[in-house]
């Protein structure tokens, strides 16, 4: 079996008990040779270290820094800001072989490909030298300022503001629900640069966590799941930036962020594409091994129906997200495609989880298992990046020209 065959493979045997193959076409031998390379460093550094994680709310520095030395964080970079200069196929492998394990702790992702994208395609040649390289180092960790109390997936109602005072921009204001918030070092801030303007006022500016006036909540957000994630409140008072930290045209920011929202959107299908492959592996593992009645939970009928429909689930969404991969690269995947990948798949994770812990008994419950932790983490994934009622919206909203 070779390396694109085992990355390939889906739960279930045929009726001679070899495993069935599903073949993807996406990924060539060298996205398969760093795959290895991944899963050896996620078994290694990540897996041991994630229930600790969970207990501290966050992953540690020296974890981001082995994973900059391994190549795992900004591999689309160019090398010239201190990235693989490898495509964007490689940034996925990371993704999918994090979600295999069931580790949603490293932010790796976010900072590796929404964070450091928005500097790259929209930063001056000094922000992006100053601050690309340390960030494929793993020395300094990224994020991204949207959310508010006030605005979530409405992104054009967010409050913060950041008023022209001669060379700076002044920010004030308050972010919630903040992606490698406790960590980062560096923010993309969304804020309004012209509050009278609607969207056309919102502007991203890249602010640096240790500047005068911007803080971090006092304690890290206790959540449902993606407990090992340092997500946090983000406070600005009277935050001094220079002028030159502006990202692109004053202004544009609305539209920026809706250049950059299908890949965001995208890596969302990945992961829980990813997830619900691996949860569907351990459930038959875990079904044909336990028994009940005098016989293993495999040989109820219930049991073999359920998983049928969760497998030819997974097949299904398997083929589409590894279609938008492919019109992604091509620079042909849009936000409605994007909102259909997103809406299907973390609708669909979700209810198979709940299934797949069903089979589980009291024991899915535990959190030692990993079932619990899946089905725990897997519901933000409903509203993070845009709920699913917003992409409805934006999908129904397709069909009939525009019209509300």
């Amino acid at each position: 079996m070779n390396a694109s065959q085992r990355s390939a493979r889906l739960p279930g045997r045929d009726e001679g008990g070899k495993a069935e193959m599903f073949t993807r076409t996406i990924f060539n031998e060298d996205h398969e040779l760093f795959r290895d390379q991944v899963r050896r460093f996620v078994a290694e550094e990540i897996t041991p270290h994630h229930a600790q994680w969970e207990k501290d709310g966050r992953v540690s520095r020296e974890a981001w820094k082995k994973a900059g030395e391994n190549g795992l964080l900004c591999a689309a970079m160019p090398e010239e800001y201190g990235g693989s200069g490898a495509d964007f196929l490689f940034s996925m492998v990371v993704m999918e072989e994090l979600a295999a394990a069931g580790a949603m702790g490293p932010g790796f992702s976010l900072h590796s490909d929404i964070v450091a994208p928005y500097i790259l395609h929209y930063g001056s040649e000094a922000l992006k030298q100053e601050w690309l390289p340390q960030m494929a180092r793993g020395e300094k960790i990224g994020a991204i300022g949207m959310t508010e109390p006030a605005a979530g997936s409405d992104v054009q109602g967010i409050k913060t503001t950041a008023i022209r005072d001669g060379d700076d921009f002044v920010i004030n204001g308050q972010k919630v629900f903040i992606t490698n918030g406790g960590n980062c070092d560096v923010l993309v801030l969304a804020c309004k640069t012209d509050p009278s303007q609607g969207a056309r006022g919102t502007s991203l500016i890249l602010v640096p966590a240790d500047t005068p006036g911007f803080r971090k909540g006092n304690q890290l957000l206790e959540k449902v799941g993606w407990k090992a994630q340092d997500t946090a409140e983000l406070f600005f008072d009277n935050v001094r930036v220079p002028a030159s930290n502006l990202l692109g045209t004053d202004g544009r920011g609305f539209y920026q962020l809706m250049e950059q929202l299908p890949q965001e959107r995208l890596l969302q299908c990945v992961r829980a594409t990813a997830a619900l492959e691996a949860a569907l592996q351990w459930t038959v593992d875990y079904v044909t091994e336990r028994r009940a009645f005098g016989q293993t939970i495999a040989d109820f009928q219930n049991t073999r129906f359920k998983l049928a429909e969760i497998k030819a689930q997974a097949v299904m969404l398997r083929v589409f997200t590894d279609k938008c991969l492919e019109m992604h690269v091509a620079g042909e995947l849009d936000a409605v495609d994007a909102a259909m990948g997103k809406m299907l798949t973390s609708e669909a994770l979700c209810r198979s989880l709940d299934d797949m812990l069903q089979f589980f008994g009291g024991y899915g419950y535990m959190w030692e298992y990993p079932i619990a932790r899946a089905w725990a983490d897997a519901r933000v994934g409903r509203i993070a990046g845009g709920t699913g009622e917003v992409m409805r919206e934006i999908i129904g909203r397709s069909l009939l020209g525009g019209r509300k």
